[in-house]
C-alpha cells in the first residue's frame, strides 16, 4: 500500500511539473504540406464568418427596432449587443480551439506571433482567412437585411461624434490589450500546470473580456478590437464614413496586442530576466 502511495505521489508531482514549450519557428514551410494547417484555416474562416454574421445582424436589428421608437430601451440595447459579441466569441473559441487555436481575430494572432506561439506563415494565413471570413459574414447580413443594411450603417466601426482620433485610438489600444492579455492568461500552460486543481475553461474569460470591452467602448468607436471585424463591415458597407478613420481599427488593435504580448511574456513571465540569465551563463563558459 505504501509503495502504491509513493507511486501515486510521484505521478501527481510529475503531472504538475512544468517546462516551457519550445517557441514556434519563424518560418515553417512544412506546415504547407499538412492537412491540419488547411483545416485550421478553414476553421478560422468559418468561425469569423459566423462571428460577423451574428454580431452585425444583431447591431442592425437593434438599430431598426429603436428607429422612430420613443422607447430608447427597446430592442436588445448596448448590453445585448455586447452579449452577442462576447457570447459568440465564447462559443466559437470553444468550438475551434482544438483545431486552430480559436483566434478569430488578427490582433490575437499578431500577439501570439510576437510571443512565438505561431509561425509567421501560420499568422499571415490566419489573418487572410479571418478577413475573408469577415467579409463573407457581413455579405450574408447584407443579403438577408438588404432593406435595413445601408440605412443603419452596415455595422461598420466609426468614430463617434464628439470624440477625437486620439481618444478612439486609445480606446482601441486599451480594449485590445484587455482581450489579448486575457487570451495569454487563460491559455498559459504554466498556469494550467501550477493550478491544475482549478479547472479553467479558457473560452469563458475570453468571451467575458470581449463583452466587458464592448460595454466600455461601443459609445466611442462601436468597438473594433478586431481588424477583421472592422474590415469586413467597411468593405461591404463601402461608404466614406466607414473608411475615414479605418486605420484606427488596425493600428489600435495591433498596438494593444503587442503591448499585451510584451507585458505577459517579459514582465509576468519574466522572459527578459530569463534571457539575461541565459546570456550571463553563456558568458561564463
Amino acid at each position: 500500500m505504501a509503495k502504491d502511495m509513493e507511486v501515486a505521489e510521484a505521478g501527481s508531482f510529475s503531472a504538475k511539473d512544468y517546462h516551457d514549450p519550445p517557441p514556434a519557428p519563424l518560418f515553417d514551410a512544412k506546415e504547407l504540406t499538412k492537412w491540419s494547417f488547411y483545416r485550421a484555416l478553414i476553421a478560422e474562416f468559418i468561425a469569423t464568418l459566423l462571428f460577423l454574421y451574428i454580431t452585425v445582424l444583431t447591431v442592425i436589428g437593434y438599430k431598426s427596432q429603436i428607429d422612430g421608437n420613443a422607447d430608447s430601451c427597446g430592442g436588445v440595447g448596448i448590453l445585448g449587443i455586447a452579449w452577442a459579441f462576447g457570447g459568440m466569441i465564447f462559443v466559437l473559441v470553444y468550438c475551434t480551439a482544438g483545431i486552430s487555436g480559436g483566434h478569430i481575430n488578427p490582433a490575437v494572432t499578431f500577439g501570439l506571433f510576437l510571443a512565438r506561439k505561431v509561425s509567421l506563415i501560420r499568422a499571415v494565413m490566419y489573418m487572410v482567412a479571418q478577413c475573408l471570413g469577415a467579409i463573407c459574414g457581413v455579405g450574408l447580413v447584407k443579403a438577408f437585411q438588404k432593406s435595413y443594411y445601408k440605412k443603419y450603417g452596415g455595422g461598420a466601426n466609426t468614430l463617434a461624434d464628439g470624440f477625437s482620433t486620439g481618444t478612439g485610438l486609445g480606446a482601441e489600444i486599451i480594449g485590445t490589450f484587455v482581450l489579448v492579455y486575457t487570451v495569454f492568461s487563460a491559455t498559459d500552460p504554466k498556469r494550467s500546470a501550477r493550478d491544475s486543481h482549478v479547472p479553467v475553461l479558457a473560452p469563458l474569460p475570453i468571451g467575458f473580456a470581449v463583452f466587458m470591452v464592448h460595454l466600455a467602448t461601443i459609445p466611442i468607436t462601436g468597438t473594433g478590437i478586431n481588424p477583421a471585424r472592422s474590415l469586413g463591415a467597411a468593405v461591404i458597407y463601402n461608404q466614406d464614413k466607414a473608411w475615414d478613420d479605418h486605420w484606427i481599427f488596425w493600428v489600435g488593435p495591433f498596438a494593444g496586442a503587442a503591448i499585451a504580448a510584451f507585458y505577459h511574456q517579459f514582465i509576468l513571465r519574466a522572459g527578459a530576466v530569463k534571457a539575461l540569465g541565459s546570456f550571463r551563463s553563456a558568458q561564463r563558459f
